[in-house]
């Protein structure tokens, strides 16, 4: 089970799942806390959620880093993962990340659920505001009054003015309204 499978399978069932929604947005490979790591799929809609996709050759060595850095940005979060590495991702996960097991079979890939996703417990302001680009920052800052003294700025001291000044609820819907209006990145969609 190699990760374009899997990837494929995921694809098809977020499109089912959200076949409705024309607000719906699913980027391969988004980049995180200001491209420290990449997250496999996101799907940005009412909320954030990430897709962290470990196949058969795949190695766990780098999940305990990568499931710190999502957890500061991601509502919820879901492994995907191939049949041998479902008891080390379990031990290794929070217990709100969703874990699913990729298994190969006649008709093709087949994704099933071991552990629900919940809600992320300890989404970081900060971290959310690093998924915007330096002028997405500032355009956000300028619409919400906030952006006096701030056009020559370096994009760390945008993305610490939006978390420190906007509401957690009202950033976390700034960021994710801003993400699905994004040109320029490549989306599956």
């Amino acid at each position: 089970m190699r990760d374009p499978e899997i990837r494929a399978e995921l694809h098809r069932r977020l499109r089912l799942r959200h076949c409705d929604d024309p607000d719906v947005r699913i980027v391969d490979e988004m980049s995180v806390l200001a491209g420290e790591c990449r997250i496999d799929v996101a799907l940005i809609n009412g909320r954030l959620e990430g897709f962290e996709i470990k196949s058969e050759s795949d190695s766990l060595s780098r999940l305990p880093r990568q499931a710190v850095a999502y957890g500061q940005v991601f509502d919820r979060l879901t492994m995907i993962c191939a049949e041998r590495h479902l008891e080390s991702a379990l031990a290794l996960l929070p217990g709100w990340w969703g874990v699913e097991v990729a298994e190969t079979r006649e008709a093709g890939t087949r994704i099933v659920r071991k552990r629900p996703a919940r809600a992320n417990p300890e989404v970081d302001p900060q971290a959310v505001a690093k998924l915007l680009w330096r002028s997405e920052a500032l355009a956000v800052l300028e619409a919400r009054n906030e952006a006096r003294g701030m056009r020559s700025k370096p994009r760390r001291a945008l993305w610490s003015t939006l978390a420190k000044t906007t509401p957690r609820r009202e950033l976390r819907l700034l960021v994710r309204e801003t993400l699905r209006a994004r040109r320029g990145w490549l989306v599956a969609d």
